[in-house]
């Protein structure tokens, strides 16, 4: 059978990061993920919530449920948002997706047509460039600088593509690079969209992972006048298997998320809404972060330790104050891709930068490392592999 695939997949390629993890050896060291820490996991918290919904609610946590997502669980995460963080006028809704993926696929879906314009970060998350690729969208990518993105740039690309629908921005932790907006920049960017009828799709699953300076308002937080779609997620701070996340969005988006979702997965899976709903009523929710927030900081401390000791001078890297990531740039003559061969047959998979960039096949001098997957003793022995690897590299 000579399959005939639709134009919207055909080309698309698969992510990077999961066919590093598909193709996994457990002889090389893999600073390629983007997983939370296994022991971030509040397993026996969990255990004792699905202990009690299985004997006292198994008849709610197995049926059908509604499409928006389960009220309590609703009610409680617009009360954080706005509580904790300033999110949500009267004319927003909150709804659970199934993860931050899902709901980058739905505003996506209901937002744009064939042939429209997406602006993104340059470089940004492999999977929202797959989604927008996939509705066939026409991508445009606006380099980030130290503090986010170039304003000069992104109005410039704003004026010669008038038919953009959306902006895709990760402002907390970005990945791959692991920096994060300046309050400054987040207010410039929010008042280009307004200038340009330009929706904001504002992905925040790091934002809680803040481990060193101030926390930095949303730009959702800033959203007086009905752009901004907010994606939120319970993967980096509960489980990343639950695929559990939610949107809050203006009622008219949300209301068309809705009947998007309804056409792909009915809802988001019960039981896990009901646990994290449990979770955050009746454990520390915020104590519980704050041990992910000192786990992460202790790992980023040692893989920063680790490529003070090792790396080369000559390459440059980013220091987070969140999230999972850091960025490292190869001197001007460097083959990146060469070296993240060389580095794999030393023992240590990275991702290359290529992966990342929004305008597939140009050149990229760069590489992600996670350092919140492996073992504190792979992070050390990984970065100084690779260091090592590095410095013999670059002497050829």
């Amino acid at each position: 059978m000579n399959y005939q695939f639709a134009d919207r997949i055909n080309n698309l390629k698969p992510s990077a990061i999961r066919e590093i993890l598909k193709n996994s050896d457990p002889n090389v060291i893999s600073l390629a993920a983007g997983n939370p820490a296994v022991e971030s996991f509040p397993v026996k918290e969990m255990q004792e919530i699905a202990n009690r919904i299985f004997h006292e609610e198994a008849g709610v946590a197995f049926q059908y449920g509604i499409t928006e997502g389960y009220p309590r669980l609703r009610e409680l995460l617009r009360r954080r948002l706005s509580e904790k963080f300033g999110m949500g006028t009267d004319n927003d809704e909150l709804i659970v997706v199934s993860g931050g993926q899902q709901a980058i696929d739905l505003a996506t879906k209901v937002m744009c047509n064939e042939g429209d314009v997406v602006v993104s970060e340059n470089p940004s998350f492999i999977g929202a460039l797959n989604t927008f690729r996939s509705y066939a969208a026409v991508l445009k990518g606006v380099d980030v600088l130290d503090d986010g993105m170039d304003l000069d740039k992104l109005e410039e690309t704003f004026r010669q593509n008038p038919n953009t629908k959306l902006l895709y921005i990760i402002p907390s932790f970005q990945n791959p690079l692991g920096t994060c907006t300046s309050l400054e920049k987040r207010r410039g960017i929010y008042e280009l969209c307004v200038k340009y009828g330009v929706v904001i799709l504002e992905d925040n699953p790091y934002g809680e992972l803040r481990f060193e300076g101030e926390d930095i308002p949303t730009l959702k937080s800033m959203d007086t006048e009905g752009i901004v779609i907010y994606c939120g997620s319970m993967s980096k701070v509960m489980s990343a298997g639950i695929r559990v996340g939610f949107v809050l969005a203006p009622r008219e988006i949300a209301a068309k998320m809705t009947v998007g979702k309804q056409a792909s997965d009915v809802h988001t899976n019960q039981f896990f809404q009901m646990l994290i709903a449990d979770f955050m009523e009746h454990y520390d929710f915020d104590g519980h972060i704050g041990k992910i927030r000192a786990l992460y900081k202790h790992k980023s401390g040692l893989m920063l330790d680790a490529i003070r000791e090792y790396f080369p001078k000559e390459v440059q890297y980013t220091v987070p104050q969140g999230g999972l990531f850091l960025w490292c740039t190869l001197p001007e003559g460097a083959d990146m891709l060469e070296f993240v061969q060389f580095a794999k047959t030393k023992g240590v998979a990275v991702v290359p930068g290529v992966a990342f960039n929004v305008e597939e096949g140009t050149p990229s001098r760069c590489f992600r490392l996670n350092y919140s997957t492996p073992s504190d003793e792979k992070v050390v022995e990984g970065t100084r592999i690779l260091g090592l690897a590095l410095q013999e590299f670059l002497k050829k």
